[in-house]
């Protein structure tokens, strides 16, 4: 079968195919198809059903190249495993507004449907908790609503904390104050605040007291009004800890907690804040709670392949292993026992 696609300009064409047809070629060895082209004609050929499915990632990142997104190899993946999953009429949402614009001039947007999700949750609502595997742009996008709410002047102050598990023998070896021995776990937070504004930026802000980059335990006993607060590595909160900070709350701020189940490093016999605030705001109203998935990770590929080979082994751990049925004792084994 032979499907043929036109696009609209010859720059769409280049787009798609990318460095030395790497898209192009990609497509074709998940579909199992060949790709030509001549002049804005496309024509893809293999077997009815593999063609289809490779002419619609095809049609969609022309869709995307038309609305002037930057096909690279993360997204092509995703197109790919929306169209494998028969998603492929969600593809027209991908292209969506820019977040945050970076000290650098370079335009933050969501690259997946879950990653929207979250975005449009932290915009709507005063709560949002954001839970899913490393690289799904937890963090990174949060700060980055953060940056856009404070340039907007919709908050007055940026605040970015985190739970310091260690915070006890190991870094008590440190040198420095608290704050010095935490810095090392703040690290994330500050290397995303450095990319959105710049470090002198960042430093004007800081010296000013609209930046606070701090550990968990400095929120004790405050009231933030006017805020955007960030809540990092949250499943290495307390319940108690957690109860705490989202008591924190003041008027005319806004709350995003962030956080991986499944990289607890709390003691065994301490519950997660964040495991039990699942559980306890589900359904609470202005509070939302997005789930990132493996689909949603958007670093090397490898990452992606790593969370899901992690699902697999602990699902596996976690089914109910099968007894070998016992053989049953007859009269005549028993005489010949």
């Amino acid at each position: 079968m032979e499907k043929l696609i036109n696009a609209e300009r010859i720059e769409q064409i280049i787009s798609v195919f990318g460095n030395f047809d790497e898209n192009v070629k990609r497509i074709e060895q998940t579909f199992d198809v060949h790709v030509t082209n001549r002049g804005t004609e496309l024509k893809v050929s293999g077997e009815p059903e593999a063609a289809e499915k490779a002419g619609k990632a095809i049609e969609g990142l022309l869709q995307l190249a038309a609305k002037g997104e930057t096909i690279d190899e993360q997204k092509v993946r995703y197109l790919i495993d929306l169209v494998r999953s028969g998603n492929e009429e969600q593809i027209g949402e991908m292209a969506k507004d820019v977040v945050c614009i970076t000290a650098k001039g370079k335009p933050i947007k969501a690259k997946t449907l879950g990653q929207q999700r979250y975005m449009k949750a932290i915009m709507k609502n005063t709560i949002t908790i954001g839970v899913g595997p490393a690289g799904t742009g937890k963090t990174y996008l949060a700060v980055a609503a953060a940056v856009a709410a404070f340039r907007e002047k919709s908050v007055n102050r940026i605040i970015l904390t985190r739970p310091a598990v260690e915070a006890g023998e190991r870094l008590g070896f440190l040198p420095g104050d608290l704050q010095n021995k935490v810095d090392p776990y703040l690290r994330p937070l500050y290397d995303a605040l450095f990319d959105m504004l710049g470090p002198e930026t960042y430093q004007k802000y800081l010296e000013k007291g609209n930046i606070e980059v701090a550990p968990l335990a400095y929120m004790r006993g405050r009231t933030l009004d006017d805020s955007f607060i960030i809540l990092d590595e949250a499943q290495n909160t307390t319940r108690e800890q957690m109860k705490m900070f989202l008591t924190r709350l003041g008027f005319g701020s806004k709350i995003v907690i962030t956080g991986d189940i499944t990289q607890i490093d709390l003691p065994t016999d301490k519950t997660s804040g964040l495991k039990e605030a699942l559980k306890v705001l589900e359904n609470i109203p202005d509070i939302a709670i997005c789930k990132l998935s493996a689909s949603d990770v958007v670093r090397h590929a490898l990452v992606q392949s790593i969370v899901a080979a992690y699902d697999k082994y602990e699902n596996a751990k976690a089914a109910p292993e099968k007894k070998p049925a016992e053989k049953k004792t007859t009269a005549k084994n028993y005489r010949k026992r």
